[in-house]
């Protein structure tokens, strides 16, 4: 849990102490830099990927069906103009997946699940349309920096001689996705912005490469397939107000 329980710590500590009005250095009408965080649901879809993987060799065979997960993280936004922004932060996503695993013309079978974590750095450009006076929609495209920490696997020995071990392998430590926002957000100036939306990220290569084994004394089976990464979200998002200096914060002590 160590990992998870880092990037919330680093989110908090930018939203808590960045959150100020910048100043404009005498430029009329500077735009502002929005600190907030944002949870998401994850879920698998045919749209985008196959989330279904199904590996089949000498009456062995075993499939991985993606399920939801979830994510979450920290977010800045930049203004460059009134309706147009730049977007980036940091966020962890945890992907879940259902394993089976058989023989045929046996007693042998077993379920199990898989986990996967990755990190990720979006960097996209964002549109507005103002829909009324507190009210936006804004879409966004762009690509996200991927980096997964670490390979994951399971082991299992269901009953008798038989063992399944299934290893997910990642290919490279750091990859791209393609990244895509749509949605509503509601804008106050006491309690911050409020948004609701949806996301599509679809990475340019394969998640991981599951690697599934059957042993039994001497003999063994190995069958291997790529594991597609891309999916949906609903996205849930909350940047912080903007808090105003009110004058001088530290009075002048009396060596000064």
């Amino acid at each position: 849990m160590k990992y998870p329980i880092s990037i919330l710590f680093c989110s908090i500590l930018i939203c808590t102490f960045a959150q100020s009005k910048p100043k404009s250095n005498g430029r009329k009408g500077a735009l502002p830099a929005y600190f907030g965080i944002e949870l998401r649901p994850v879920f698998p879809s045919k749209f985008l990927g196959e989330p279904f993987l199904r590996l089949e060799s000498e009456g062995y065979v075993t499939t991985l069906t993606q399920k939801s997960g979830y994510g979450f993280g920290g977010i800045v936004r930049a203004g460059i103009t009134k309706l147009i922004a730049f977007e980036s932060g940091i966020n962890f996503t945890r992907r879940n997946f259902d394993l089976t695993m058989e023989l045929a013309d046996s007693n042998s079978y077993a379920e199990d699940q898989l986990g996967f974590i990755e990190y990720a750095i979006p960097i996209n450009g964002l549109f507005y349309i103002q829909l009324s006076k507190d009210i936006y929609m804004n879409a966004s495209i762009g690509v996200a920096v991927t980096y997964q920490p670490t390979d994951v696997g399971t082991f299992n020995k269901p009953g008798g001689l038989n063992i399944y071990t299934h290893t997910g392998l990642t290919r490279k430590k750091i990859g791209l996705s393609l990244n895509a926002n749509f949605g509503f957000e509601y804008r106050t100036k006491k309690d911050g912005f409020f948004y609701l939306g949806g996301s599509a990220r679809v990475p340019f290569a394969p998640l991981f490469d599951l690697v599934a084994d059957w042993k039994n004394k001497g003999n063994k089976i190995r069958v291997d397939g790529e594991v597609d990464g891309s999916y949906l979200a609903v996205d849930f998002k909350y940047f912080f107000p903007i808090v105003k200096n009110k004058g001088v914060q530290f009075q002048n002590g009396p060596i000064e």
